[in-house]
């Protein structure tokens, strides 16, 4: 019989105080919602931190640049995790754009799934060796986007299923 699929909240960049005051409530409901929440770096403060574990079932956290102190402490660098039999890793940077998806296959030769922030500009690609690359983009701090963002996904059995790009509602 398959395993139920886990559903995944992905978000980076919150950048809490700094960017917005607060986490949108319509991403709070999301982590109520997920079965696991990935958080790719840039808290800024760990009150969104704290938040985010007491909220989460289950969290797995990296930290970001703009991340420093009691966040470094607590957080790695790069973070690894077994989901729905996918390896998956976190880390906060990634580098240019251009070769991002050879310079990750290296890099990350054992994982199945990168999720990555930094740029605050959702991404979805998959390197030639079959490596998915994705950002969520920031809820909080939409830079050059039209709106802020987070991912949501499932998977199971092996398969990464339903990755969608959620717009943060104003």
């Amino acid at each position: 019989m398959p395993d139920a699929p886990l559903r995944l909240l992905l978000v980076s960049d919150t950048h809490v105080p700094a960017r917005a005051k607060a986490l949108p409530p319509q991403l709070l409901a999301a982590i109520d919602d997920a079965d696991v929440v990935v958080h790719a770096g840039d808290w800024v403060d760990a009150a969104t931190l704290d938040l985010l574990e007491a909220r989460s079932r289950r969290l797995i956290a990296v930290h970001g640049n703009n991340d420093h102190g009691v966040l470094r402490e607590r957080l790695p660098e790069i973070a690894t995790a077994e989901l729905g039999g996918l390896r998956f890793a976190v880390i906060h940077e990634t580098g240019q754009a251009t070769g991002r998806e050879l310079r990750c296959e290296q890099a990350f030769p054992d994982t199945d799934v990168l999720v990555f922030g930094h740029s605050h500009i959702p991404w979805d690609t998959t390197a030639p060796n079959g490596l998915r690359l994705l950002n969520p983009g920031s809820p909080t701090d939409r830079r050059r986007q039209p709106v802020g963002t987070y991912l949501t996904a499932t998977v199971a059995d092996g398969v990464l299923g339903e990755v969608r790009l959620v717009p943060v509602e104003r």
